[in-house]
């Protein structure tokens, strides 16, 4: 019971984090730039917690694994997305900072429930 709470909160945290993401998009400039990376760091925030869904629907511990994985290498590319679009002057850091700790934060998360996963 205790795992299926906690990918309920990881759940509720990564939908959190695509909404986010979402609206620090919408205050790019209109610029051709903006709009290629915008659509980049939209699929991959967003894609993170739909891994988590699939991750707790899934039918057996490898495919739960799978889609862990998924959501860790999206949170990661995610992460890379972020630094560009301050390091491109899109947005500023400051903007965007906590979204940046967030981001962390799930990939600490996700990086030791994969552990946690292939352990078991």
């Amino acid at each position: 019971m205790e795992e299926k709470t906690k990918t309920k909160d990881l759940e509720e945290r990564t939908y959190k984090f695509a909404i986010d993401v979402i609206r620090i998009v919408n205050l790019f400039p209109q610029k051709t730039a903006a709009y290629i990376l915008g659509k980049q760091i939209i699929r991959s925030g967003t894609s993170i917690n739909s891994n988590i869904i699939h991750a707790k629907n899934s039918l057996s511990k490898k495919e739960f694994t799978y889609y862990l994985n998924n959501a860790k290498r999206e949170a990661k590319e995610t992460k890379s997305w972020l630094l560009m679009i301050v390091d491109s002057d899109l947005i500023s850091l400051g903007k965007i900072q906590s979204l940046i700790d967030e981001n962390e934060e799930l990939i600490r998360i996700l990086v030791a429930s994969v552990k946690t996963s292939q352990n078991k």
